[in-house]
C-alpha cells in the first residue's frame, strides 16, 4: 500500500529521509555521493527549494529543505 499524500506548507522547513530498499546500500562508491549531490542541487534550483543541510550515508540520506513561499508542495 502506498503512503498518503503529505502536505508541505510553503516556507516551513521539512526533514526528508530517503532510504534504500530494505535498507540496502544506495551509495556504493564515492562518486555516487557526488552524483546525488549534483542531482539534488539541480532539482533544488529547478523547483525553487532551499536546501539547508544534508547528510549522505551509505544506505540513506537526510535532507533539510524549505519549499518556496509562492506555491504548495505535495509529497507522496
Amino acid at each position: 500500500m502506498s503512503r498518503l499524500v503529505r502536505l508541505c506548507p510553503p516556507g516551513i522547513p521539512s526533514h526528508i529521509i530517503q532510504r534504500g530498499h530494505n535498507r540496502n546500500v544506495c551509495f556504493a562508491k564515492e562518486k555516487d555521493f557526488s552524483a546525488y549531490e549534483n542531482w539534488l542541487n539541480i532539482s533544488a534550483v529547478k523547483y525553487g527549494v532551499a536546501i539547508h543541510a544534508w547528510v549522505f550515508m551509505k544506505n540513506h540520506v537526510h535532507i533539510l529543505v524549505t519549499p518556496p513561499k509562492n506555491k504548495m508542495v505535495y509529497r507522496v
